[in-house]
């Protein structure tokens, strides 16, 4: 069976050591001192490892029932979610007003990625009631937020967001599902909304569901998409449950993943909703939960990555096969364990490298949120925009890319149900997929986000990055192995940017052809430049004197490997990019 470790001190040492955060002006900042953090982050990892990590295999071989509407969860989720309720974890980041904890968000990613590797399925129950709490919290009147926030940010009701239709995914604008106008401030909700992650369960006495429908007579399209709470059960004006609303599970879909989430059909008719701001304005309201689903999602890739890579690791130190080229390295063993060689060797740097510099980045961004929500940082705000499909959509084709070399090194055994190796491939695919496809997310980048503000966002990263190289080069210990490279790098993205500004207005196809390869270019310079951070920071801890120094020296050979083998990939990238739109569009679609 798999197991799981939480990365404590990783995630110290970009907390504390590259992002400085006790250091930073954000509001509430001041708090998090290594003690505070390293008490929070170590009762979390206990959770993770010894409550939810057990039940990763169960949520996938069990997966949940449905039965006569009523869906089960599997074995063990119910007490496991009583645990994390009643030790407040689902309310670490919510308004203290509706009773949360109010810690910002980069603390809550911290913890939120420990729960995330040691069980995906479990984790998401809470993560869709986050987000359908961001969404009430920032759009809906003070009713709403009284009535049903408190027992959300709890859990004692769960949340979720119904967005997609058996017709129509990405493209809302064809959204069938129906609100009529009660006469009493009321909507009658109709319609089928498919993918509904914990639609139905057993977990909670209520669910409130974040509902997209059209009132009849609005404008058409996306301009016509207007935002609803519909709860399962209706909520007396006393704060008790009332009367079953007109929402049920008709079906639980079959999944190559996430075995333990239910993944529902949801049924409307004539379920009684209540509008979340104004009228026709729906998709903005959404878009506040999905912005943070989507940082919530890359944060999935991550972690997936991450728990796959403890276990190949463990692996490849305990199978034994082969002998080591250079010398026999286990004289009392038949042979030598898998990790001697080099190509399993490469495989575990691609792994690590990828994982220590996708957490410094996801934690970067969970900084620019907090200097946004909590300092109204405007310019963090925007680059965190800019950021967030990078972070989304790069960091789950990694995440997946991660996953799958991971069960590689098992050989055959990888294969085999019983290592646990095969659920971290299948459950980190839905990533890509999820909360805006990878491609739609590639598109978003370089079809909107680069030009949002004029460009300002991304020329805010360029001088970032230039900024970061410049004071530092002077440091003769970083410049060859981390900062060139950076610089190398940063001049392809440049590139590319450059390439599609001058192409795109007079061939549109020119820029969206190269899209993705955009989005992983994008996402290696940012990795690029975490790495340079984590080095400087590093070095500076050696220099200080720093007593684990096998710490510090496995960092910066960590990093000197991304940099040499993973970061050139902005060259293929560039190429591919500046390739145009003709070998992409070459064939008439008739002659696939």
């Amino acid at each position: 069976m798999p197991t799981y470790t939480p990365p404590l001190k990783d995630l110290e040492f970009v907390l504390h050591e590259v992002l400085q955060v006790h250091e930073s002006a954000t509001p509430g900042y001041n708090e998090l001192d290594r003690d505070f953090t390293g008490a929070i982050l170590e009762e979390a990892g206990k959770i993770a490892r010894d409550v939810l990590t057990p039940l990763n295999t169960v949520g996938d071989t069990e997966g949940c029932t449905l039965e006569n509407g009523v869906v089960h969860t599997p074995t063990g989720f119910k007490e496991a979610f009583d645990i994390v309720r009643d030790g407040g974890w689902t309310g670490l980041g919510a308004d203290p007003e509706f009773g949360g904890q109010g810690m910002p968000y980069v603390l809550g990613a911290s913890v939120t990625e420990m729960l995330v590797s040691a069980n995906l399925s479990f984790n998401m129950y809470q993560g869709l009631t986050n987000g359908a709490y961001e969404a009430i919290h920032t759009h809906g009147s003070d009713e709403l937020k009284a009535t049903f926030l408190p027992k959300m940010v709890t859990c004692e009701w769960t949340g979720t967001m119904n967005l997609t239709e058996p017709h129509c995914g990405t493209d809302l604008g064809l959204m069938r599902s129906k609100a009529e106008p009660s006469g009493d401030g009321t909507y009658k909700i109709t319609g089928q909304k498919i993918f509904i992650s914990a639609g139905e369960h057993d977990m909670a006495d209520n669910i409130i569901h974040l509902v997209l429908a059209k009132i009849p007579g609005g404008p058409d399209g996306v301009k016509g998409i207007s935002l609803f709470i519909v709860p399962k059960f209706i909520v007396n004006e006393d704060g008790s449950l009332g009367n079953r609303n007109g929402v049920v599970c008709g079906n639980l879909e079959k999944k190559m993943g996430i075995h333990g989430n239910s993944t529902c059909v949801m049924n409307y008719d004539e379920a009684e909703g209540y509008l979340v701001g104004e009228e026709h304005k729906g998709l903005r309201a959404m878009f506040t939960m999905m912005n943070g689903a989507r940082l919530g999602v890359g944060l999935q890739g991550l972690a997936q990555a991450s728990v796959a890579y403890q276990n190949a690791l463990g692996y490849t130190r305990e199978r034994l096969q082969g002998r080591d080229v250079t010398g026999i390295q286990n004289p009392d063993g038949p042979a030598d364990p898998l990790i001697v060689h080099p190509d399993v060797r490469r495989s575990l740097m691609e792994q690590k490298s990828f994982v220590e510099g996708g957490r410094a980045f996801i934690l970067w961004g969970a900084t620019l949120l907090d200097a946004g929500d909590l300092a109204d940082d405007a310019d963090a705000e925007g680059l965190l925009s800019l950021m967030t499909p990078v972070i989304k959509g790069f960091l789950t084709d990694k995440g997946f890319d991660m996953t799958v070399q991971a069960q590689q090194l098992y050989g055959g055994h990888g294969y085999i149900e019983e290592t646990g190796a095969s659920q971290f491939v299948r459950d980190a695919r839905i990533a890509m997929i999820y909360e805006g496809a990878n491609g739609v997310q590639a598109l978003d980048l370089v079809g909107r986000k680069l030009a949002s503000d004029g460009g300002k966002h991304v020329l805010a990263f360029f001088d970032l990055t230039k900024t970061f190289i410049k004071e530092n080069e002077g440091e003769t210990s970083l410049k060859a192995d981390f900062l060139d490279p950076l610089k190398a790098a940063a001049k392809d993205m440049q590139a590319a940017a450059m390439y599609f500004m001058s192409e795109a207005p007079k061939n549109p196809n020119a820029a969206l052809a190269g899209s993705s390869d955009f989005m992983h270019l994008f996402g290696h310079v940012a990795l690029g430049l975490m790495w340079a951070r984590m080095a400087k920071a590093a070095q500076d801890a050696l220099t200080a004197g720093a007593s684990d120094v096998a710490f510090y020296e496995t960092k910066l050979a960590t990093g000197r490997y991304y940099m040499a083998r993973s970061l050139p990939e902005t060259a293929l990238r560039l190429a591919r990019i500046t390739s145009g739109a003709e070998p992409v569009m070459g064939l008439a679609a008739e002659a696939f």
